[in-house]
């Protein structure tokens, strides 16, 4: 894997919902373009980010999971020049940036499956399970305005490949590889190799959701996969009062390390937002746990600014989470308490990179308590609070570079209802 990964904290985007698109494509016009997040990647940099990852950009019939063409801008987002534009503002800010490859599955009205007959008979689509009548294709998930590609096809992972490798060559420094879980390791690994052939700097990352992280990871070539263990702990340890549930993610998340870094999260497209699912102090402490624990760190936009939003199994389900951006950082007036911290914590990170793959140590924990050591150097120790009532942890060394309602002495710590505390060194 590249160098430069293990200095990486992106800032994920959902470009049609930030740019305020039509997610249900019934509106085609462009109101913003790729061109307009530009303003937006100083925010980034103060935020202690210098990398953007973006959802997807490539002409589709809705949400941009439905892809119907790979090699073009969807007009609602702008033009190709736009993202030149975009693409160059943030390598002057040395900025990464990232694409969301949706490769597992097309819209139905793609041309290669457009008519289920010929999709079928030229192997880009196999037949649905169990179709005994007219020809009719597999679809992702039950989603039936999502058809899925044959990955046996060699046309079809030929595809694959020239879609990455065009856009790597137009600027593109890495590759998040949408319900990568869906495709056979081998199939990822059959592209992979050629694309990194082409590329060998590439950062690739998988959206898996559950299964064998390690194996995936070996069997498929990519670098990493989305640690969704450790985001639902996170969360729910927080809100059931059960800190032992964390407790026993982070010691399979310390596994983990032993084979790659996963890319960690509390926020993305797909999921209720933090800010929602905790009350403030207990999104805060998720902010605490995402900047300190070993990972390639990304922060869903608006995260950082408390952004709350409900995530609904309905048509439009989605919308609450994926809001506009307002035209520049400067209509948000004065940026609230969680920006401040999230500036601290990632700042504390980028001084500290061997928090990257650093292995981490449970030293103590509680139904409400925990205190773990990430074997950084310096060695960061961390301690929570995520309860509502004062607590006592267990002493802790070093140097404080971050609290909130902490106080030690020779023998612990008591922390305030929802306190917390970083320190560095021994």
């Amino acid at each position: 894997m590249a160098d430069w990964v293990q200095h990486s904290i992106w800032w994920q985007v959902y470009p049609l919902g930030a740019l305020g698109a039509d997610p249900t494509g019934q509106d085609r016009r462009c109101h913003r373009s790729l061109r307009d997040l530009i303003p937006w990647l100083d925010h980034l940099v103060t935020l202690g980010a210098n990398g953007l990852a973006l959802g997807p950009i490539f002409q589709s019939t809705s949400h941009g999971y439905d892809t119907l063409d790979y090699f073009a801008i969807d007009e609602r987002l702008g033009t190709l020049a736009d993202f030149r534009e975009l693409v160059v503002a943030a390598k002057q800010r040395g900025i990464r940036i990232m694409l969301d490859g949706v490769f597992n599955h097309v819209g139905r009205d793609h041309p290669a499956v457009r008519d289920p007959a010929a999709a079928i008979a030229s192997g880009w689509a196999k037949a649905a399970r169990g179709d005994t009548g007219a020809p009719a294709l597999h679809t992702f998930e039950g989603h039936g305005g999502l058809v899925t590609l044959d990955h046996d096809n060699p046309a079809v992972r030929d595809l694959i490949v020239e879609v990455m490798t065009h856009w790597l060559a137009e600027g593109v420094d890495a590759w998040r590889l949408d319900a990568a879980y869906a495709m056979a390791p081998q199939a990822w690994a059959a592209i992979l190799t050629r694309v990194r052939a082409a590329h060998p700097e590439v950062y690739i990352v998988g959206e898996v959701i559950h299964g064998d992280y390690p194996a995936i990871v070996a069997e498929s070539g990519m670098d990493a996969v989305t640690q969704y263990e450790l985001w639902k702990a996170i969360w729910s340890s927080i809100t059931d009062g059960n800190m032992h549930e964390l407790a026993w993610s982070l010691q399979r998340h310390d596994a983990f390390l032993e084979h790659f870094v996963p890319w960690t999260f509390i926020g993305n497209h797909d999921v209720t937002r933090i800010a929602t699912l905790l009350p403030p102090e207990g999104a805060a402490i998720a902010a605490v746990l995402l900047a300190t624990l070993p990972g390639t760190p990304a922060v869903y936009y608006g995260d950082e600014l408390g952004w709350t939003g409900l995530k609904e199994e309905r048509f439009g389900g989605d919308d609450a989470i994926r809001p506009a951006l307002p035209a520049t950082p400067a209509e948000l007036g004065e940026p609230p308490a969680i920006w401040h911290l999230y500036c601290t914590l990632l700042g504390l990170r980028r001084r500290n990179p061997t928090l990257y793959a650093a292995r981490v140590r449970v030293l103590h924990v509680s139904h409400t308590t925990l205190l773990y050591a990430v074997d950084s150097t310096p060695v960061v120790t961390v301690a929570v609070n995520a309860a509502a009532i004062p607590q006592r942890v267990p002493a802790v060394p070093g140097d404080v570079v971050g609290s909130v309602g902490a106080l030690r002495d020779v023998d612990g710590v008591n922390l305030d209802p929802w306190g917390w505390l970083v320190t560095s060194g021994e």
